[in-house]
């Protein structure tokens, strides 16, 4: 009998269809040994050595598993195909104690990206032993992060509030948002016009509209118009001047289809189009990987494996689009091409998220996935389908026109095919311009003089947020979800209507903290360092217990130096309001908690008295509510921040979001607002 096993019970199910009678699946459900929640459990006198135990809600399961081992003649280990599912076999070899000599088991690991027929029976034939080199990586990133947040966090609570944590990754996350919040409050937006010239041909009402795009010899990029006195004056200029064509181009122009998706722009894009969170994203993507019932064919594995930083396609699967492609919408749509990974330390999984079989449409099994899924397996198909598909084509036409001494310029594009926009649609606004000659004389219709301000950065998103930690080389694919999801669970940072982060009041104090007395642990490009470190453990380039050496030594030194330091906190601690308990006659003071400041009894834990904070009273706004128009739009704040309700509520639950700074607008209506 040949046991596999793999982390996860639906896994085992979809597997289990590929397999014969003589081989028996089963689950791990995950992690079955860890670090112990309540101790350091890292022996920091011998090479930091992990103290790993058998969580209590795991030991059932390993004894039903040692029970199956020793029945079998051979254990598969199963698991993902990253640092992560490395782990988990080598953790489960050593549980189930089939690494010892005597073992009479033999133990293979067996690796595939895709949970199909073909994929399984290939890793069956081409077994291997548990990469020892990947296991240490994991192992170096669990003990270097453990290392972190069990020395940092103390030092928080004695500085600023007890129950606070630090992270290696997640401190880098939370600078990146309070520093961008002090860039937009530091912002002074500057003026700026725009001018625009509707023109048509003579004796015809049909305008288009021309930018000022030169004035004398002055280029676009350095054109600029500062003021309206500015703008005035040229309005003066061209009063009465000749509109007339002088140059005119026209060209061919393609745009190719984006490379199937990684870890990063799935997440991206499913914040972006499916307002999806990370978290989610993931969740789903597992399910889609693991497998999903498909009535009479059984559980299927609908994608490859969604952690990974690589784009390259298989051979197959290029194959196999390509004769969907051709079946379904002709040869002429058809190009097929393979993307090469930018990223230099690629190497989660040797390929890009993509459909198990790209003849399986999503329209094919919408009635077997949830709405959610489905929305994920579409994008996930679509983007990968259109990889192979034709680049799309377009006319585009510049026309210049001459008035005095400025000159305007309108930009025309229309389609000419489709390509790949046939099933990944992007937006795309065609601007048709009429028939002109140079030379040709236009008519004015209206000079339009506009203002703009500049405007601030953007707060991050989700999307926004993970491009950044991408780009900047902190973390990997498979910790983007929980690197977001922890400093919101922590209250590090909020999240509004508009889907933006914010920096919180305890947030930002814990940042300023850390860049304070130690800016290293924050700092972007050493964080980096050690992700590329932690990249050259897993290559086999260097051993993983100098690394956490290297780091430790100088930071456990600093750490007893800051504690040496007097120890007062960053924030007043308590601070008397001029406010009398009315329990007990106590004094109320403003004391700093894990989320914030908060006012409570001097006499505590004697009287545990505590204010709830006071609602502020909505801001008036002076705009009439268009929806009854009798209450006044008034601006209150709620559990995803600041939005505009009529203050006739209830009577009229008329709502508006307001967009975070820097965004485009300043109000939305709210849609499906309950």
């Amino acid at each position: 009998m040949k046991l596999v096993i793999v982390e996860s019970p639906s896994k085992a199910k979809t597997i289990s269809h590929f397999l014969g009678g003589d081989f028996v699946v089963r689950s791990s459900y995950g992690h079955i040994r860890d670090l112990p929640k309540g101790d350091l459990g890292i022996d920091l006198e011998n090479d930091f050595e992990p103290k790993y135990i058998v969580p209590t809600k795991a030991k059932k399961n390993l004894t039903a598993l040692k029970k199956e081992a020793a029945k079998a003649d051979v254990v598969l280990l199963a698991t993902d195909p990253d640092r992560e599912g490395e782990a988990i076999s080598w953790h489960l070899a050593e549980a189930l104690g089939l690494n010892k000599k005597k073992s009479a088991q033999k133990v293979e690991r067996v690796v595939f990206h895709e949970i199909t027929k073909g994929a399984i029976e290939k890793a069956l034939e081409n077994p291997r032993d548990i990469d020892q080199k990947l296991v240490d990586a994991q192992q170096a990133r669990r003990v270097l992060d453990r290392l972190v947040g069990y020395k940092l966090s103390p030092f928080l609570w004695k500085k600023v509030a007890r129950g606070l944590s630090a992270g290696r990754v997640q401190s880098v996350a939370v600078r990146l948002i309070v520093e961008r919040e002090r860039e937009i409050e530091a912002f002074k937006p500057e003026e700026y016009w725009s001018i625009t010239a509707f023109v048509s041909k003579k004796n015809q009402d049909l305008p288009f509209p021309a930018s000022l795009f030169r004035i004398g010899e002055k280029s676009a990029e350095k054109l600029e118009v500062k003021n309206e006195k500015e703008a005035q004056k040229i309005v003066k200029d061209l009063e009465g001047v000749e509109y007339k064509v002088i140059d005119l181009d026209k060209k061919e122009t393609s745009r190719s289809p984006h490379a199937p998706f990684t870890t990063s722009t799935l997440q991206q894009d499913g914040a972006r189009k499916l307002h999806f969170s990370a978290k989610q994203t993931m969740m789903l993507a597992q399910q889609l990987y693991e497998g999903i019932d498909l009535g009479s064919e059984g559980s299927r594995g609908l994608i490859s494996y969604m952690r990974t930083d690589s784009v390259t396609l298989s051979q197959e699967s290029i194959a196999q689009a390509s004769a969907f492609i051709k079946k379904e919408f002709g040869e002429k749509y058809l190009e097929t091409r393979r993307f090469k990974t930018k990223s230099k330390n690629a190497q989660e999984a040797h390929e890009a998220i993509r459909p198990t079989d790209p003849a399986r449409t999503p329209e094919s099994i919408q009635k077997f996935l949830t709405p959610q899924q489905f929305k994920l397996y579409n994008l996930i198909w679509r983007r990968f389908t259109a990889s192979q598909m034709a680049k799309a084509v377009f006319d585009s036409t510049a026309v210049d026109i001459k008035a005095g001494e400025y000159t305007f310029r309108a930009n025309g594009i229309t389609m000419k095919f489709d390509g790949f926009l046939k099933i990944y649609p992007t937006k795309f606004e065609e601007v048709t311009l009429p028939l002109v000659t140079v030379n040709e004389i236009l008519d004015l219709k209206e000079l339009k003089p506009e203002q703009h301000f500049t405007k601030p950065p953007a707060r991050y998103n989700e999307a926004s947020l993970i491009k950044t930690l991408e780009k900047e080389g902190i973390g990997r694919p498979s910790t983007y979800a929980p690197i977001i999801s922890t400093i919101l669970q922590r209250n590090y940072v909020a999240k509004d209507r508009s889907r933006y982060f914010s920096p919180t009041e305890i947030g930002t104090m814990v940042n300023d903290v850390l860049v304070k007395h130690f800016p290293q642990i924050v700092d972007i490009k050493f964080t980096s360092h050690m992700e590329e470190e932690l990249d050259d453990i897993a290559l086999g380039k260097i051993k993983w217990v100098p690394v956490i050496k290297e780091f430790y030594e100088p930071f456990d030194q600093l750490l007893q130096e800051k504690y040496k330091e007097v120890s007062k906190k960053e924030v007043t601690q308590q601070e008397e309001t001029g406010q009398i308990c009315e329990l007990c006659g106590g004094k109320m003071v403003k004391k700093m908690g894990r989320y914030g400041h908060f006012i409570a009894c001097s006499n505590f834990p004697k009287c545990k008295n505590i204010l709830k904070t006071p609602k502020a009273e909505p801001e008036k706004t002076g705009v009439i509510c268009d929806k009854c128009g009798e209450g006044e739009m008034v601006i209150r704040v709620g559990k995803f921040g600041k939005f505009m309700a009529c203050s006739k509520y209830p009577k009229c639950k008329n709502t508006k979001k307001i967009l975070a700074e820097g965004q485009e607008g300043s109000i939305a209506k709210e849609e499906n607002k309950e």
